[in-house]
């Protein structure tokens, strides 16, 4: 019986992909697109997320430092710290200032126009991450939105000019694992544009 729920987890995950390939390919060309002139116009990328999200957000920024798979110059990229220690700071500012709002002061402090934020959240609704993208459109920056299900309050604060990535399915764990896939795609795209397409590694 644990097995067969094991081999399930990995059925599911694969059909989602397998299905969500096709109608996300295009968003995440456009990321890549909008990654490439951010990063070559001598702008750097911007990464954030809360709870499990942050974590992604920190492996997508070492992703464009290091390099996915090949080597290549460092790219200029920060994953927005999540740390309780900030989140202490800013409750304890006495200016009345919103602990949600964390992610967005780390976004007028660091952002500037030409920049690129990639913000994550499985929902769409998280209140920090819905700031920052408030912040970056403050600092004429634009934004590349990974989300789920419908998209939440993130795919309306969306501007044109930015680029939502909505997986489509309700379960967060789902979600998560096409998140990183898309992160992969997205490392994958700004490299191969970079340095030329070559044979996928075995």
């Amino acid at each position: 019986m644990l097995e067969q729920r094991i081999q399930q987890h990995f059925i599911d995950s694969a059909d989602l992909k397998y299905q969500a390939a096709q109608a996300l390919s295009q968003p995440i060309a456009s990321a890549v697109q909008a990654m490439l002139a951010c990063v070559t116009g001598g702008g750097k990328v911007l990464a954030c997320g809360t709870g499990v999200s942050a974590s992604d957000a920190q492996l997508f920024a070492s992703l464009c430092v290091t390099g996915f798979e090949r080597d290549r110059p460092e790219l200029a990229a920060v994953a927005l710290t999540s740390d309780g220690g900030l989140l202490g700071s800013v409750g304890a500012t006495g200016s009345g200032g919103n602990a949600s709002q964390y992610l967005a002061r780390q976004v007028r402090a660091l952002g500037q126009p030409g920049d690129l934020l990639l913000l994550m959240s499985v929902t769409g609704n998280d209140t920090a991450v819905l700031e920052a993208l408030e912040a970056a459109h403050e600092r004429d920056m634009m934004a590349v939105v990974l989300t789920g299900r419908t998209g939440g309050n993130l795919a309306s604060a969306v501007r044109e000019t930015d680029v939502l990535i909505c997986v489509p399915h309700d379960r967060a764990a789902r979600v998560r694992e096409t998140h990183t896939l898309i992160l992969h795609c997205l490392a994958d795209g700004v490299d191969s544009q970079l340095l030329g397409d070559q044979e996928m590694p075995l």
